[in-house]
């Protein structure tokens, strides 16, 4: 194609100072890779949010362009697995990370980490959805694949108000579980909480439990974590025997101070939940699921839609742990 010219939100780094500013960029100047996709949706993860704020641990170098999820049209392929006008998504692998990603107009991607858009979702739906979506739906397909029944009782969903934790939610209710959602306060989560349609709703005294002691009266019989810390201590010392739990985020702490006495006395399994190296063929598989069984009634009230003009308002909600539902910026 000719060189285009297209808006991007990006982040520079000037004497340790990190600001952000949006721009103009020409297609020449995106990476290499076989396809080069015009952006519709982007989705907003709380990655995105670390890797606008400079944190090394997640980008590298800058200037950079952050978003991890994209949904749009193929502009230009030199695959023989996509050709122009193919509906696709990318999400997780590198980009958004330490290559240009989503909040932009433009992306070029290796054909090897795009999916072809599933019948029975649209554009905007997978960017709904996105790594959140997708992270949700691997950890109850780890919690299944594990031999987690609703027979044996409640499954606890922590951050139920977010993106990954409402999406758990959904999930599990359409697997016929019985899910309490948790969520670090009552008040400020409470409309969300009853559109999820969870059947019940603790806070943060629940599943930060300050005891000391190794393991606590049984109150679930599996859980689907997103904040670490002693909240994940906590699930673990208060499941039921035989129970499953699974971790995915950090976004309360990455350290994990527990002992042996779950596992050992009550036959706990502590399950991690990777979504950024997922095989491509189990992502397509889950992908799937998402479109059909698993596709989530109402997702349309979970979404906020924004511009690349808002995201900075977003971002610092997301860095405050303000953030309730999924955000999806249209391009």
């Amino acid at each position: 194609m000719t060189d285009t010219t297209f808006r991007a939100y990006r982040i520079f780094e000037e004497n340790g100072t990190f600001t952000r500013k949006l721009v103009n960029r020409s297609v020449i100047e995106l990476p290499e890779g076989e396809v080069l996709i015009r952006v519709k949706y982007a989705g907003l993860n709380y990655k995105d949010a670390l890797s606008a704020s400079g944190n090394r641990g997640v980008t590298k170098k800058y200037p950079h362009t952050p978003g991890i999820d994209a949904a749009g049209v193929v502009e230009e392929s030199s695959s023989p697995l996509f050709k122009t006008g193919d509906e696709v998504t990318v999400t997780s692998y590198d980009l958004g990370m330490n290559t240009d990603g989503a909040f932009a107009e433009y992306i070029r991607v290796p054909a090897d980490w795009i999916v072809q858009l599933p019948k029975g979702l649209s554009l905007a739906e997978s960017m709904m959805l996105g790594t959140s979506g997708l992270t949700a739906a691997l950890s109850v397909k780890r919690l299944l694949d594990a031999g987690q029944k609703p027979s044996q009782g409640p499954v606890v969903v922590t951050g139920a108000a977010g993106g990954v934790g409402s999406l758990a939610v959904k999930i599990l209710l359409k697997e016929g579980f019985e899910v309490i959602a948790a969520t670090s306060n009552l008040d400020d989560s409470r409309e969300v909480i009853e559109k999820l349609g969870a059947h019940q709703h603790i806070d943060k005294s629940e599943t930060d439990d300050q005891s000391g002691r190794p393991i606590v009266r049984p109150k679930w019989a599996g859980a689907v974590d997103v904040v670490g810390g002693n909240t994940l201590a906590t699930l673990l010392k208060a499941c039921k025997y035989n129970g499953n739990v699974t971790t995915c985020g950090n976004i309360g702490s990455g350290e994990l101070n527990t002992t042996v006495y779950p596992f050992i006395l009550n036959n706990i399994s502590l399950l991690g939940v990777d979504t950024q190296q997922t095989p491509l063929e189990e992502r397509k598989a889950v992908w799937e699921k998402l479109a059909n069984d698993w596709k989530p009634e109402g997702l349309d009230n979970l979404v906020t839609f924004i511009s690349l003009e808002e995201l900075d308002t977003y971002i610092q909600r997301l860095l405050s742990k303000k953030n309730r539902g999924q955000v999806v910026v249209k391009l």
